[in-house]
């Protein structure tokens, strides 16, 4: 079974597989020159002039352009007042009132207050509780009595420490109602109190929502996010409160727990309790450092890799830091801790030291910057499955690196390359289906309109020569015969497999509607660079086949002899597989080390504004 991209794609679909061409007119230097990075075939001669347009068309018209998806200002989910209303019912504001009169010995604040309260919550909240209030059936949860009982002080406190799981304790702040006990009215007592319980209840639900799906709707972030925002039974939360022995650890038990969220709010711990305070080593290094070279910054190195390393890296290497007398001689033993180092870190490990690995020894980001990226971490940790499976693939764009889970633990792990800054790869999960072996590269329209279509009009014959296949309407065509001056929306164009071919030997599919995909690449330097945010959105494998053999559960001697048959074809996985493509700039890593990187597309600071922007609309005066 084939699977080819065609023109169904998108026009808003981001191109793979090809780093940008120019505008110039097409010349022997070829498309494929390009993506190999081979100028040395480079020639000025013209294969073929360019051909002029048809009658009526203007050699100076202007290009079309398939724009890249964009960030939002966003704006937080919709608050409403409480419909009080709801409570109105005769049996509500009579009866209970009546009740509570003949409770003599008992006094208790009157229901009938309720309808007066006056509180603002998201509109699920706000449902829940007029469900919960508006049944006679259904006691005060947070008042007992006249008083304000244990089970309030218990939630208002884990509402307090709401950042020690990434939320802000603002969104959920309520006051305890300053009562007078001498004063001989009591309707003043029950409004402060009934205003009090049906607050806290708002808190407690929000507190409930957020700490499941998080507070921001990635979906209002960018084009870039796609995400089905996930559905949070609240209507058990308050009467499971109400039953709690202990309501903190109850709300506790609501917080994700999966192993990832819980290394990040350990880490998280642990900074705050350290404080700014630490003193951070400082590496000098101007160029590079190269085995072998002198340099008085090897003594910062050592203690650098000491303090970030892992225990299991200073395990390996206990003997070469325990004896290092502090020598400036960059020796082979301390070489070997530096190339350990860069590997865990998903550097080059290649011992040589530049700006890259100095800011990873260094710990690159101050006990601040990693919290907020912690905070962000753990907001868009719980837009994914708690439980991210015992078998999946993780792809982190911001660590340039992609994750094979099976069995609970990690079996395979690998460089990639990710789109451009102005070609991202999106945010997002699905389930790989196919390897497709041999595969066709179907062009992507971006790609026709933004990179080809300027050679195209200089040359129409420049697809024939590539050996590319153009399709019109579905009928294949002589890439000559078609009007570049016109519209291409019914025009589709691939690349056959070949040695050349920009998607390599394989691809790897999770069908979705930003056509990405993992595949091979004829690209292979570009795995030998620290910052690989190189390709037009979708993530080149720097072991292709391994990857694929994971997937299929078969191995690598297999999938080399799917490739020999020289034919495109498909297999489909046995069974699909959760793939994660994934934006951390803190996350832990197989030890759980909590390891940090740099925002290559400056997500991090949406998500943050998005944070301010909800405190901002969920504390707005009443």
């Amino acid at each position: 079974m084939t699977f080819l991209l065609k023109s169904a794609i998108s026009a808003l679909s981001l191109s793979c597989g090809l780093v940008a061409m120019g505008v110039a007119p097409a010349h022997a230097y070829t498309l494929m020159d390009m993506i190999r990075g081979d100028r040395a075939r480079t020639q000025s001669t013209i294969i073929n002039p360019p051909t002029a347009p048809a009658v009526g068309r203007s050699v100076d018209a202007p290009l079309p352009k398939v724009s890249s998806p964009t960030y939002y200002t966003y704006k937080p989910d919709a608050m409403r007042f409480v419909d009080t209303g709801r409570f109105t019912d005769p049996v509500v504001t009579g009866a209970v009132a009546d009740a509570s009169a003949t409770a003599v010995a008992a006094p208790s604040v009157q229901r009938r207050f309720l309808i007066e309260a006056k509180v603002r919550a998201p509109v699920e909240v706000a449902k829940v509780l007029e469900a919960y209030y508006g049944d006679i059936k259904n006691p005060f949860v947070w008042l007992t009595g006249t008083d304000v009982n244990e089970r309030a002080k218990g939630a208002m406190d884990a509402l307090a420490d709401a950042a020690s799981v990434g939320l802000d304790p603002a969104d959920y702040t309520v006051d305890v109602p300053a009562v007078d006990p001498s004063n001989p009215d009591p309707s003043a007592r029950d409004h402060a109190l009934t205003q009090f319980e049906l607050e806290l209840s708002a808190k407690v639900l929000a507190y409930v929502q957020d700490t499941v799906r998080g507070r921001v709707d990635p979906n209002k972030l960018s084009g870039y996010h796609d995400f089905k925002r996930k559905d949070v039974n609240l209507v058990p939360v308050l009467k499971l409160a109400r039953m709690s022995p202990d309501v903190a650890a109850y709300l506790k038990t609501r917080t994700p727990d999966g192993p990832q969220f819980v290394a990040l709010e350990s880490e998280l711990a642990k900074l705050r309790a350290e404080g700014g305070t630490e003193e951070p080593i400082k590496i000098a290094l101007d160029g590079l450092l190269r085995p072998g070279d002198n340099s008085p910054e090897v003594a910062n190195i050592v203690r650098a890799i000491d303090k970030h390393g892992s225990a299991s890296l200073k395990a390996e290497h206990a003997a070469t830091l325990s004896a290092y007398a502090g020598d400036s001689k960059y020796s082979p033993e301390i070489v070997s801790l530096v190339e350990s180092f860069q590997k865990e870190r998903g550097l080059k490990p290649d011992g040589v030291i530049g700006q890259a690995s100095v800011r990873v020894m260094t710990g690159g980001d101050s006990n601040g910057a990693k919290i907020e990226k912690l905070v962000v971490a753990m907001e868009q940790a719980r837009w994914l499955p708690e439980d991210l499976g015992s078998r999946y693939v993780l792809i982190n764009q911001p660590a340039y690196m992609v994750y094979y889970h099976n069995d609970n633990k990690e079996q395979l792990s690998m460089r990639v390359v990710v789109g451009q800054p102005s070609h991202q790869t999106f945010f997002f999960e699905d389930q790989i289906e196919t390897v497709e072996f041999n595969p066709f590269w179907g062009v992507p329209q971006s790609i026709i309109i933004n990179e080809m279509l300027p050679h195209l009009r200089n040359d129409p014959n420049y697809l024939d020569r590539m050996g590319y296949e153009v399709e019109v309407g579905g009928r294949a065509v002589a890439s000559s015969s078609v009007d570049w001056y016109g519209s291409t929306s019914n025009v589709s164009v691939r690349q056959p497999p070949s040695g050349d071919n920009a998607l390599g030997e394989l691809k790897i599919l999770f069908p979705n509607a930003h056509a990405i995909y993992m595949h091979d690449t004829p690209s292979k330097s570009f795995f030998k660079r620290d910052m690989r945010a190189l390709s037009h959105g979708c993530v080149r494998l720097a072991d292709p086949r391994a990857m694929a053999a994971a997937v299929l559960g078969t191995s690598v001697d297999q999938v080399a002899k799917e490739i020999a048959t020289g034919k495109n074809h498909a297999v489909q996985v046995p069974q699909k597989i959760p793939v994660y493509v994934a934006y951390f700039t803190a996350w832990p890593n197989k030890d759980g080390v909590v390891q940090y990187f740099d925002d290559v597309y400056g997500r991090d600071a949406y998500v943050e504004k998005a944070f301010s922007a909800t405190t901002k609309t969920r504390g707005a005066q009443i």
